[in-house]
């Protein structure tokens, strides 16, 4: 039987798990894909307006994290491999490695630590296909990636 880490005692004698580790990524997105993602930085916060008009901000964390969008329409290959992709990570379920090229040179290795990011996809797969008789293109619309770690 596998031995189970011990938990602490919290208040009124309830039990607290231990601490929650940090997120193990399952792989590093190809190059041919980091390159149609672009950065943005995102303080979360709580949020609450009031019938008056003024509103009260909370901020959640002391830095901010990194969000990664698809901004490049992707060819059909470069469509399939992000549909692997995705489906090799469960969807956002597993976290991966992602290398933003503007802060540093891609490893496919993942070892390389400039520029590299543990990320999750934060939303859903969706595509459109369509376009006249001659072209016909897909969209992917709404990829984001999320810094976890």
């Amino acid at each position: 039987m596998p031995e189970v880490p011990p938990a602490h005692s919290g208040p009124l004698g309830s039990v607290m798990p231990g601490s929650i580790l940090n997120a193990v990524p399952s792989g590093v997105m190809p190059y041919a894909l980091c390159t149609a993602f672009s950065e943005s930085r995102e303080f979360v916060q709580l949020q609450a307006q009031y019938h008056d008009g003024t509103t009260e901000r909370s901020q959640l964390a002391q830095t901010s994290r990194m969000a990664f969008k698809l901004v490049q329409r992707l060819t059909a290959a470069r469509v399939a491999a992000l549909k692997a992709f995705w489906d090799a990570q469960q969807g956002g379920v597993a976290p991966f490695l992602f290398y933003n090229l503007a802060e540093g040179a891609y490893d496919p290795t993942g070892n390389s630590t400039q520029g590299r990011y543990t990320v999750v996809f934060r939303s859903n797969w969706a595509q459109v296909t369509g376009g006249g008789t001659a072209l016909l293109r897909t969209d992917i619309q709404q990829i984001e990636l999320m810094e976890v770690g």
